[in-house]
């Protein structure tokens, strides 16, 4: 995970109710850097007691500072869909660093949209570089899986054909509240997702339910750009959004959004105001 104590940023994994400062034990930067000067041994990091409680940290987005992030659109088939079929390629966009925030942070919710919607997704997190990597050893490329809201505000992201407006409002992407190292997580094809706003369930699929998987999905987005340690691929959101309901539901000031996923955790984010 990666947090700040005061004014000072780090990152570490948890222990308990408490986290192993490994920024302080290392000196590396930051979780991306961890990750990439441990690539073979990510995940299998030595026992120690934790620096700090959870109650005593503020949460960073799992990787703040990563060199992408790919996001796709339209991947989970719902209930009747044939199983055969899939379009051709995903529809891929892209977010910006400054567009996430952290577990139990607040989402400022613009204030010129009435808009603002959510996503739960399973965000996938790049450990080891690689260019045109095989589809059968994608899944060694992974250094863990997260939790991510791709908050979203829908007038802006349908100002044309592209959805980058919509995207990219600062803050306004959940991710954490952190990553569950790839060796624990034995088969990222089976998870369950939820995402519940005020104790309401409005989204709830299995990750077996993906239209491209993450296997085919990190192949691909590898054959044109190279991916490297602390890129972030988020896989897309099943039906249940508030632009799909009907009549459609949109985000509030005070409104509570979870995004839980099997062993990930949940990611936990109020809306509060644009200041």
């Amino acid at each position: 995970m990666s947090f700040s104590e005061g004014n000072r940023h780090s990152y570490g994994y948890v222990v308990n109710d408490g986290v192993v400062d490994l920024g302080k034990r290392t000196g590396l930067a930051d979780l991306k850097t961890h990750i990439a000067a441990r690539a073979d041994v990510f995940g299998q990091e030595p026992e120690a007691g934790p620096d700090c409680a959870l109650s005593d940290i503020r949460f960073l987005p799992t990787i703040p500072n990563p060199s992408k992030i790919l996001c796709v659109a339209i991947n989970y088939r719902e209930d009747g869909d044939e199983l055969g079929s899939r379009p051709e390629y995903p529809l891929l966009f892209t977010r910006f660093a400054s567009s996430q925030t952290g577990h139990n942070e607040l989402l400022p919710k613009p204030s010129h949209s009435e808009m603002f919607d959510y996503e739960g997704e399973l965000a996938v997190i790049i450990g080891r570089p690689g260019h045109r990597i095989a589809e059968a050893d994608a899944l060694g490329h992974v250094a863990g899986y997260a939790c991510f809201n791709d908050g979203s505000v829908r007038d802006w992201q349908k100002h044309s054909s592209q959805f980058t407006p919509g995207k990219n409002f600062a803050r306004t992407a959940g991710f954490g509240p952190w990553m569950v190292s790839a060796n624990e997580c034995v088969d990222p094809h089976s998870l369950n997702l939820e995402t519940r706003v005020n104790g309401e369930v409005r989204q709830r699929t299995s990750t077996s339910r993906m239209i491209f998987s993450i296997s085919w999905l990190i192949s691909y987005i590898s054959q044109f750009a190279p991916l490297v340690p602390g890129d972030v691929i988020v896989t897309g959101t099943p039906k249940g959004f508030g632009s799909s309901l009907n009549p459609p539901v949109f985000l509030k000031v005070g409104d509570l959004i979870e995004v839980e996923i099997t062993g990930l955790g949940i990611l936990s984010n109020v809306v509060g105001n644009d200041e």
